[in-house]
């Protein structure tokens, strides 16, 4: 049995976000294959497109990047085992909040954050006109799906979306 990785940290954010458009696609009744998602830019034809517009230093183009995956863990993988997930905005704020707080641990897990969140972070952050005071129960359910894909133990600051 091979250990447990976090294969999508291994994914570039250009192939990531090109599953993610497949996961959610409405029309679709199976979630999709890594063989599925190579069959989808063979037909996009961004694959090749994208290797125009690459820099040399960069990785190399999205079909290369999906037959190696192809190769490692097979076509039938389920694709979205390898879309890199984020915190959003809101949550990436509490994230912050939580790793300035001087009571939480240095490097808060999703656990600490989520615990925190439901002692009154989220709150003061709403107090403060930080958080959209609407958004607390879509938060705790982000953090919930959060810590089941990841583990509470999460370093929860690898997951801060910056834009």
């Amino acid at each position: 049995m091979r250990p447990s990785v976090d294969v999508a940290t291994h994914v570039s954010a250009e192939l990531s976000a090109f599953i993610e458009t497949m996961v959610n696609d409405p029309d679709r009744e199976e979630p999709p294959t890594l063989q599925e998602v190579r069959a989808a830019l063979q037909e996009s034809g961004i694959g090749e497109a994208g290797e125009a517009e690459m820099h040399p230093q960069d990785r190399t183009s999205m079909l290369a990047e999906i037959a190696g995956l192809i190769e490692e863990y097979g076509g039938e993988k389920l694709a979205i085992e390898f879309v890199v997930a984020k915190a959003s905005e809101s949550l990436s704020r509490i994230i912050e909040a939580a790793m300035d707080d001087v009571s939480l641990p240095e490097e808060p897990t999703l656990g600490a954050v989520r615990e925190a969140m439901v002692s009154g972070l989220t709150a003061r952050l709403v107090g403060d006109g930080i958080i959209d005071p609407d958004e607390d129960d879509t938060l705790l359910a982000e953090i919930d799906e959060l810590i089941r894909r990841y583990g509470t133990d999460a370093v929860a600051e690898t997951l801060i979306r910056f834009e």
